[in-house]
């Protein structure tokens, strides 16, 4: 549901109020879906069991002053005014916050950083070289960049806060359908009431996934209307419950009443803050969702419309069950008892709808959370597909999809209330809360660069009132509150298992690089026959030559004419601009035709289909040829092993610079470089179009002929097949690891050729041992 329209850039927010405006009301309907539909099950599941509902109201008016002073200081303080920031160039999030704090200390769990990757647009931010002035931030930094311990509780605070994103992507959705369905309940029996209400929501569920492949794109104009409807709804109906029942109910607002709440139900008071924190859910989405909309948008639209809504909402039911003792069962204590009966059947509509708009919102965050952990490294390769060609981040996965949905429909099943729903849902919203404020403590020091002790005041103000509703929900263990846990415990373990394996095997590979002087003992041939053609061969080197092309040359009877040793990386940004995609620099002397390229990603970048990113690359190759003497402002990076690297970008941004043609006509004249023929029949006729400048020199020229000719005869890539096993003397746990755990990961996830949609026809893939 992203609303994000330049690929590689943010969306136009202008300050003009009507900008501003506009964005606030397409964020109803994608940021604040979850959080508006909390009114249908949070007094439901405080009066579950801990607590009961009294003659002297004491218990309604307690909770009522609990859920509006939690809505004030959470997400009204803390995220709108706080949180949000701390924005990661416009990105929000737990990996914004963890890419921050990557940047400004080089805490990086990605292997193959570099020093060009500090140069790029989006790196520095807020005047990242000001830390040396502040002496707390810079002790912190040290600190943190000596220790690797430190430098993996970030790493784990982080893929904690995306499990259990990932695992209120299961249960967000199931009890927020289940709530909006149990509206049944009041004109039914009640004995028959829970034989419809559990298959009428696994049948909503089971069509809200089933239709994620198509995207969001098509009905997304719905969202915001339905939400506004939703929220328009609850505040009719709260206004009208206030004056209608109780019309003091406001001065339950104080926090004297949480006083007496708490002094009368002692433990059992306690042990009901867990259903009074789901009036926070969703609260993070305003924080995650930053990236497709503006800081001001996203706090108009909570201060002016979602917050009054949801307090008249809650104050309308606090006044309706406080002249309603006699139906004080969990059965009759819902949304939908205080909904007039005349109007309840639109109602319950309506609910649906936003319930629906709600769970495809955390669908749709759960999948870009997957997406930014596969990028960092985190995560298994899976099947990305980008469902809308115009708008940026509509993404679906199908094998989180269908596993989510299994999920779903076991939790829907399983449960069959909201209680246990509401205890398991609790613990997966209260413990991001209090991973965001972890890690918000540290950017305070770090990247705002604030005193210990405004950081420490945030900490133990906002993380004490998160550690209270922590534990209200984890002493829930046995009732629902184990399945996040269980759930978090199983995706973090995926994830370190797949980032530990993968860095073991970056280690391998860098130990193992070839020498310079091997290869150019080869000679200009490589030793072996040069056909026509580009071999790309991948490896996650960013210098030297990886110890795979040793095994290529000899084992292979003949290599293609032009070789590039291509590095598909991710940088901790959110995004990379086009005109900094690629560097390129030469491996060996200019006679070998030996090139290396590192396409660089962020961890919210699309990576474009095959036959584009070819296209892209060898015309990033052929601006390099083309700008590599002429030009002497060319920015360049010196790298390892004397190896230059020159920033070039895609072709799109070649505006004075070399641009390619692909057809299946006839020839085309040209001015700068003459058309090669081909002896054969070609497929395609490619031709660069150059800049008309006299200083390009014969060899230049040549050289761009000979790129003109490989390309024609196609390009093939060139992949190790690689089996990750522990080595001789390693412990017991690491082999473990490795040769189950990480071998299982890796034969049941996707391959690189599958994720950068290479053609099978053109991989070459030779089978290779890491004893890591």
């Amino acid at each position: 549901m992203d609303l994000e329209s330049a690929i590689g850039g943010h969306p136009i927010k202008k300050n003009s109020w009507r900008a501003v405006l506009t964005l606030a009301y397409q964020s109803l309907g994608v940021v604040y879906g979850d959080l508006s539909t909390s009114p249908l099950y949070v007094y439901k599941s405080t009066f579950a069991e801990d607590i009961k509902h009294s003659e002297t109201n004491e218990e309604i008016y307690g909770v009522l002053s609990f859920i509006f002073w939690t809505l004030t200081l959470i997400p009204l303080i803390k995220y709108v005014f706080i949180v949000l920031r701390a924005d990661d160039n416009g990105e929000g999030g737990t990996f914004a916050l963890y890419s921050l704090l990557c940047r400004h200390a080089r805490v990086s769990s990605l292997p193959n950083c570099q020093l060009a990757d500090e140069d790029l647009s989006e790196y520095t931010k807020d005047g990242v070289d000001l830390i040396s002035k502040n002496t707390c931030g810079s002790r912190l930094k040290s600190t943190l960049e000596k220790h690797r311990v430190l430098q993996r509780v970030l790493l784990v605070l982080a893929l904690i806060g995306a499990c259990m994103v990932i695992g209120d992507g299961v249960l967000t959705p199931a009890i927020s359908v289940f709530s909006a369905v149990s509206g049944l309940e009041l004109s039914m029996a009640k004995e028959h009431h829970r034989y419809v209400e559990v298959p009428v929501a696994c049948i909503i569920l089971v069509i809200l996934f089933a239709i994620q492949h198509y995207g969001t794109h098509r009905v997304g104009f719905l969202f915001a209307p339905v939400v506004i409807t939703w929220l328009l709804c609850i505040s009719v109906i709260g206004l009208y419950n206030i004056f209608h029942w109780n019309p003091h109910v406001y001065k339950a607002l104080s926090p004297y009443y949480m006083y007496k709440f708490l002094k009368k139900t002692q433990r059992g008071g306690w042990m009901s803050l867990g259903g009074i924190l789901l009036c926070m859910t969703g609260s993070e989405a305003m924080f995650a969702d930053l990236g497709h909309f503006s800081q001001l948008s996203i706090k108009i639209a909570f201060t002016f419309v979602v917050y009054p809504a949801l307090v008249l909402a809650y104050m309308g039911q606090a006044a309706y069950l406080s002249q309603h003792h006699g139906e004080e069962s969990n059965y009759r204590i819902g949304f939908y008892v205080s909904v007039p009966e005349k109007i309840r059947w639109p109602v319950l509509v309506i609910a649906i709808l936003a319930a629906v708009v709600g769970s495809q919102a955390v669908i749709t965050g759960t999948f870009s959370i997957i997406k930014q952990c596969s990028a960092l490294g985190c995560f298994p390769r899976v099947k990305i597909v980008h469902t809308s060609s115009k708008i940026h981040g509509q993404i679906y996965i199908p094998e989180i999809n269908w596993t989510l949905m299994l999920l779903c429909l076991a939790i829907t099943g399983g449960f069959r209330d909201t209680k246990r729903m509401g205890n398991a849902s609790g613990l997966a919203v209260i413990t991001v809360m209090l991973v965001t404020t972890c890690l918000m403590s540290v950017v305070i020091i770090l990247c705002w660069h604030k005193s210990f002790l405004f950081a420490i005041a945030f900490i133990l103000f906002f993380g004490s009132i998160e550690s209270l509703y922590f534990s209200a929900s984890l002493i829930k263990f046995r009732e629902g509150a184990w399945v996040p846990i269980v759930l978090s415990f199983i995706f973090l373990l995926v994830m370190y298992v797949w980032h530990y394996g993968t860095r073991k095997k970056y280690e391998f590979d860098v130990q193992n690089k070839v020498s310079i002087n091997w290869l150019l003992g080869l000679g200009p041939s490589l030793g072996i026959v040069r056909v026509r053609g580009i071999g790309l061969i991948y490896t996650e080197l960013v210098t030297g030559i990886p110890a795979i092309f040793s095994h290529f040359v000899t084992n292979l009877p003949a290599f293609h004419q032009v070789l590039v040793f291509l590095c598909i990386k991710s940088v901790p940004v959110p995004h990379v601009r086009p005109g900094e995609r690629f560097l390129v620099g030469r491996v060996g002397p200019k006679e070998y035709r030996l090139y290396r390229c590192i396409a660089r990603y962020g961890y919210r970048d699309i990576h474009k289909d095959g036959m584009e990113f070819e296209k892209d690359l060898v015309c990033s190759i052929a601006e390099f040829i083309r700008s590599e003497k002429v030009e002497s402002s060319v920015k360049v990076e010196d790298v390892e092993e004397n190896e230059r690297m020159t920033v070039v970008g895609t072709s799109s941004t070649h505006v004075d610079g070399v641009r390619m043609c692909e057809d299946e006509g006839e020839r085309a004249e040209t001015s700068e470089v003459r058309e090669i023929k081909s002896p054969k029949k070609v497929r395609k006729r490619v031709r660069f179009h150059l800049p008309e400048r006299p200083e390009m020199d014969v060899e230049a020229r040549r050289e761009l002929e000979e790129l003109m000719e490989a390309r024609e005869a196609g390009m093939a890539f060139i992949m190790g097949h690689s089996y990750v096993k522990a080595k001789r003397g390693s412990g017991w746990v690491k082999k473990v690891v490795i040769n189950y755990g990480y071998d299982f990961l890796r034969r049941n996830s996707r391959g690189p050729s599958y994720a950068w949609s290479v053609p099978h026809a053109s991989t070459l893939e030779v089978g290779m041992i890491y004893q890591v």
